[in-house]
């Protein structure tokens, strides 16, 4: 056996019974490590004092360690943009707090001819609204009435700048454009006849 001091010096490789007297002339107890090792390790230690230590460690571990949830978010084929978007933005959300998530598209009665569209709206979800900045962990499965995927978020993905609103490109609305009225067109016709 190969023998620890309680102050983690090498005693070296001792008989069982030699190991036991060392352990009762210094009035601790013989713990074995490493039974599995060759030859097996022990150490010198006092057994309460140890056994308090070791699970002060594994408590203190527990709460080190994040519990991670699995998420979820349901949605159906017929989704329009504007709540796609603000149910991604609650994805997002989930991704950077370290979960996963799983992503439910339902479909409705007749809506179960038409599967390709879910795997569509799926491939959107996954390469165009997030692209690197996830990884799936399970693709896109057809199952019952519903299509399930799970994402993760993706450490090493490149995070999309959001566009402020004031750099976005300026939108030509009906209101920006002078409409032709005929009023004009017989004002325009009108000064041509008199210059003639």
């Amino acid at each position: 056996m190969r023998v620890i001091d309680a102050d983690g010096k090498q005693l070296g490789i001792l008989s069982r019974n030699e190991a036991l007297d060392i352990a009762r002339e210094r009035e601790l107890d013989l713990v074995e490590i490493s039974p599995e090792a060759n030859p097996p390790v022990v150490k010198v230690v006092d057994w309460g004092k140890y056994n308090y230590q070791k699970t002060k460690q594994q408590n203190k571990n527990k709460k080190a360690a994040k519990t991670l949830e699995m998420k979820q978010m349901r949605f159906g084929l017929k989704i329009g943009d504007h709540d796609l978007d603000i149910k991604m933005g609650k994805v997002r959300k989930f991704l950077e707090a370290g979960h996963k998530v799983k992503i439910t598209i339902f479909y409705r009665g007749r809506e179960l001819a038409h599967r390709e569209i879910g795997f569509k709206l799926a491939d959107r979800v996954i390469n165009d609204i997030f692209a690197d900045t996830i990884i799936v962990d399970q693709q896109p499965q057809f199952a019952g009435k519903q299509l399930n995927f799970v994402i993760r978020h993706n450490p090493k993905g490149v995070v999309k700048p959001a566009v402020p609103k004031e750099d976005a490109p300026a939108d030509t609305t009906v209101q920006d454009k002078k409409p032709s009225t005929t009023l004009e067109v017989k004002e325009n016709n009108d000064a041509k006849t008199e210059d003639a």
